[in-house]
Formats: structure tokens, sequence, C-alpha cells
């Protein structure tokens, strides 16, 4: 059952050592956020190249998101999470090295780019995978909240127009930060209790595969949630992947005015998941969903039709803020209702249709650009929206508003 009305879920010690390495490891992201795109528009401004390094970091995704579940669930999740920081640390660092001595090669920053998203395979699915054995059952709706806050407010909020200064500064600066934070989160990691799987006689890897696979697809609501959010984003990469070249050629923005552009989608994004628990107490998730839907596809129509930064910077407010309610709400029902020792292979099933359609619209968006304008991408994803908006939403409807732990 969920908290009642006034009560104050208590979070405990656990979650804030992983809040605390949350908020180091979004200060790398939320450099980087900025960083990347500007390090690789500086390089080259043809949309293919620019919108191909968005596709590289979230090609791991495609190739190895069912892999990197088995091991989320077969290996002691807080030494997975160290390591792999350490690990993220050193990329970046090597790639710091490279922009201080001015030799940067597209290809050095793909590669670099590659690893960085092989690694926030692993990352992203332990830390979802860890957080249920930290706190309670009830609290996870407002430990979720709050790691989307640190994670809104530190990875787009600040750090974007951090960054976008620190590159205007310097072009390594940002990633030479971006580097100590992740060791920084790693040692903090260190700290967590010990996630040692339960013991089970080990199978082959495909085996343990499909059984995520199974349990995923076999789970309506967890089933229809990933699909649709796969989907929404194809339509949202093939945009976003070149939406450095949007704010520079259709806004007239400088990096730093991009920066602020991300700023402000944190910003909706904060809003949202400060409102995620009266909204839910008042409305069921159902109706949440739906109007993401439409959200979303409105958010494209905006973006392809406005030319005043100030009407974009507002639209993107709006998209950031049913962006976190979205997120939210869908995490909290995987978290729950997922058994412990699936919970690396289910997670990675959803990272994988989330991260994937992420990855395969990035590969579309530049090449719309360069063949059709910048403002292409945009009015294909309003269209493609419109469409997933009228095919989901019966998906969507009553049958929904079950949530874990309440039915």
């Amino acid at each position: 059952m969920g908290v009642r009305s006034g009560d104050r879920p208590r979070l405990g010690g656990g979650f804030a050592r992983l809040w605390t390495a949350s908020l180091f490891t979004n200060v790398a992201d939320g450099l980087a956020l900025a960083a990347a795109p500007l390090l690789v528009a500086s390089l080259t401004d043809d949309p293919v190249l620019v919108g191909g390094a968005v596709f590289a970091q979230q090609l791991p995704w495609l190739l190895f998101s069912l892999i990197s579940g088995v091991y989320v669930d077969r290996l002691d999740r807080r030494r997975l999470l160290v390591v792999v920081n350490l690990l993220r640390g050193l990329v970046v660092g090597g790639l710091t090295v490279s922009i201080f001595s001015g030799v940067v090669p597209v290809g050095l920053v793909y590669v670099a780019f590659f690893l960085l998203g092989t690694a926030e395979t692993l990352a992203d699915n332990a830390a979802s995978a860890v957080l249920p054995s930290l706190v309670d059952a009830e609290a996870l709706p407002a430990a979720n909240a709050r790691l989307t806050v640190v994670h809104l407010g530190v990875d787009q909020f600040v750090g974007p127009p951090l960054g976008a200064a620190l590159f205007a500064v310097g072009a390594g600066l940002p990633f030479g930060v971006n580097a100590a934070a992740f060791a920084l989160a790693a040692v903090v990691l260190g700290t967590l209790p010990r996630t040692l799987p339960a013991a089970a006689q080990r199978r082959p890897l495909w085996t343990e595969v499909r059984e995520g696979l199974h349990w995923m697809w076999v789970h309506r609501v967890l089933r229809t949630l990933a699909v649709t959010l796969g989907l929404m984003n194809v339509t949202l990469l093939a945009a976003f992947a070149v939406l450095v070249l949007y704010a520079r050629e259709r806004l007239g923005l400088a990096d730093v005015g991009y920066g602020l552009l991300l700023a402000a989608m944190a910003a909706g994004g904060l809003l949202g998941a400060a409102a995620v628990g009266p909204l839910r107490a008042r409305f069921t998730d159902s109706v949440l969903l739906r109007t993401g839907l439409v959200v979303e596809t409105a958010t494209h129509v905006a973006l392809a039709t406005v030319t005043v930064p100030w009407l974009a910077a507002a639209t993107l407010v709006v998209f950031g803020l049913h962006s976190s309610i979205w997120g939210i709400v869908s995490t909290t029902w995987r978290q729950r209702v997922v058994p412990e020792p699936l919970r690396g292979r289910v997670n990675s099933v959803h990272l994988l249709f989330s991260a994937g359609g992420a990855a395969l619209g990035s590969l579309v968006g530049g090449p719309l650009a360069a063949t059709f304008g910048i403002t292409a991408p945009f009015w294909c994803s309003a269209v493609a929206m419109a469409v997933l908006t009228l095919r989901a939403w019966r998906s969507f409807g009553r049958r929904l508003v079950e949530r874990p732990g309440v039915a």
C-alpha cells in the first residue's frame, strides 16, 4: 500500500549515499550534455556527423543492454557500480588529454562516446536495481522523485549551461571536471552495503536473457510502457539529435544559449518531479500517461514552427514536466513488481526499448536535417507521434489504473 497522506517516507543512510553518488554522476553527465555536442560541432558542421555522435553513445544500448542485465543480476551491484564509474572517469580523462593536446579527430570522439555508452548500460541498470534494496517499497515513489530532482537539477538544469560556459573558456575544461566527478562517485558508491546476488546455478547467458525478456513481455503494463516509450524516443531523438544546430540556425543562439535551452527543459522536469506526488493522488496513471502523449506530440509541432528563443524554451519547460512525470510513474511500476533476482534483466529489456529507441532516432535525425532542412526532424516526429498517440490511447485506458501494491 502507498504511504498515507501526511506521512514522510524514511529513506535511510544507504539511499543518502546513493543520492550523493548520483549527484556526482549527474554533474558529469550534465556538463557533457552541452559540451559533447559543442565539441563535435566545433570539429564539423555536417548534421550527419553531429547526429552520429549521439548515435555512437546510444548504440551500446542496442548491442549490450540485454547482456548487461544478466551481469547486473549475477554480480555484486555495489562493486559493479564502483568499477564502471572508475572506467568512465578514465575514458573521459583520456578524451580530456586529447582535447588539451589539440589533436581531436572525430573518430576518437565517437570511440569515447561508444565506450561511455557501454558503461552506461551497466551503471544505469545497476543503480535502478539496487534502489529497492535500500528503501522500503512504499518509499520508492519518493526516492525516485528525489533522484529525478538531482538528475534534472544537476544533469539538465545546472550542468548544461555550466558545461557550455566552461567549453567557451576551454574545450577540455568540462571534460576534465566530468572525469573527476565520476571518480568521486566511485568513492561514495564504495560505501554502500554489498548486494550479493542470490545463490543460484549459473545458466547459459542467453537462457537468462530470455527469462528477463519473457517476464517483461507477459506483464501487460510493463510491456505497454516499454514499447510506447521506445517509439516515443525514436521520435524524440530524431529531433533532439540536431538540437545544437537547431539552436544556432533556427533560433540564432550561441553556445551558452544552447545550454540554457537544455536548462529550460530541466526546469520543467523539476516542476514535474515536485508535482508527481500530488498529481498521482488526484489523477490516475492512465490520465497522466495519455496527457503525456499529447504533450510530446505538441512539443514537436511547436519546435518546428517557432523562431523566437523564449517560445522554444517555454515549449521545452512543458516537455520536461511531462517527461519527468512519465519517468517516475514507469520506474516505480517496474521497481515494485519485478522480483529481486530478475531486476537487472527486466530493467535491461525496458532500457533496450528506451535507449534503443533513442539510438535509432538519433541515427535518422541528421540525414533528415541535411536533406530537408533543420526543422524536418521535428515535423516528421510530430506526424509519427500523432499516429502513436492514436494507437496507444486505448492501451492507456482505465485498465492501467491498478497500481502495484494497490490491486
